[in-house]
């Protein structure tokens, strides 16, 4: 069987995206550019025919109906919520969503003590007395379950963490010890992580949903909000190879948001979160299979 190389599959992907924009109305875009970055979707720069470009992402195959709809209400959260710069939505519709384009972020220490003035801002602006959302939505292509509890760690320990655990390819990564150890660590998170409140999160803040606008100013996107520990974000962040000018973001988020001195500690434990995720989704999951045996080791139980 002959693999398609990287070229024919762009070219597939953008044509998709023109279809359904046409499709949806936007009969005014002559060309759709492959945009790369996006791990779950397709995504693309549209061209229309008065010279301005948008934004679009779509799935091959799309997990729901309602995916970019809670992608398009996480982005008016952050931003209505917690005062973040999130892209203006033109477009949302079951298979594809259409967003005001944006720029890279710029590589300088600057940019990133902007950021940390950002996430600070919704992580001390937007704390909530139970942990959940009102709705459902999605981290990538699987479902983010956002049902409300009163308790940080037994929402944490189901909805984040356990729940990955039927999903066939974190089966297939994990023994039956590595299953039992992070058991053994959910039934002990009261004593591994402080009480802290909910706040609202992004819910996926790699360093490659960072952009920036046009002036230079930290605009956020793709996000899997939710009422959760502002660990939550700081451990993406902090665990996703963050480029060496955000050394000063992590020092100026503690500075502003009064972080207690532990943070770094318990990062690991809380991006297990994500690890399980990456590796419930994607064949190549770049070292996640291995963070997660080597965070959950010392809690096996010795035979």
């Amino acid at each position: 069987m002959e693999h398609e190389d990287g070229g024919t599959a762009r070219s597939d992907a953008t044509a998709l995206l023109l279809r359904r924009l046409h499709a949806a109305g936007l009969t005014d875009v002559v060309a759709v550019e492959h945009a790369a970055g996006g791990q779950a979707a397709v995504a693309g720069l549209a061209r229309r025919a008065d010279g301005t470009s948008v934004f679009v992402k779509g799935f091959v195959e799309s997990p729901s109906d309602d995916a970019f709809a809670a992608e398009a209400e996480g982005l008016d959260a952050l931003r209505t919520l917690g005062g973040a710069v999130t892209p203006r939505v033109v477009l949302v519709a079951a298979d594809l969503l259409v967003l005001e384009p944006l720029r890279p972020r710029p590589a300088d220490a600057a940019f990133w003590e902007r950021c940390a003035h950002v996430l600070a801002r919704l992580h001390t602006t937007t704390t909530h007395s139970r942990f959940g959302w009102h709705r459902d939505n999605w981290l990538g292509r699987r479902r983010q379950v956002n049902t409300w509890h009163d308790d940080g760690f037994e929402f944490f320990a189901q909805h984040r963490l356990l729940r990955w655990l039927d999903e066939p390819r974190v089966a297939a990564a994990l023994g039956t010890g590595d299953r039992a150890a992070l058991e053994h660590l959910c039934a002990r998170l009261p004593e591994l992580l402080p009480v802290r409140p909910a706040c609202l999160v992004h819910g996926d803040l790699w360093a490659g949903n960072v952009m920036a606008t046009a002036d230079g100013t930290p605009a956020l996107i793709d996000p899997a909000v939710s009422y959760t520990w502002a660990d939550v974000d700081l451990a993406h962040v902090w665990t996703t190879a963050p480029p060496p000018e955000a050394d000063r973001f992590f020092a100026l988020y503690a500075e502003l948001t009064g972080l207690d001195d532990g943070w770094r500690e318990r990062m690991p434990i809380v991006q297990l979160r994500q690890h399980l995720a990456v590796v419930a989704q994607f064949d190549d999951d770049w070292g996640a299979a291995d963070a997660l045996r080597a965070t959950l080791a010392p809690f096996r139980r010795r035979a």
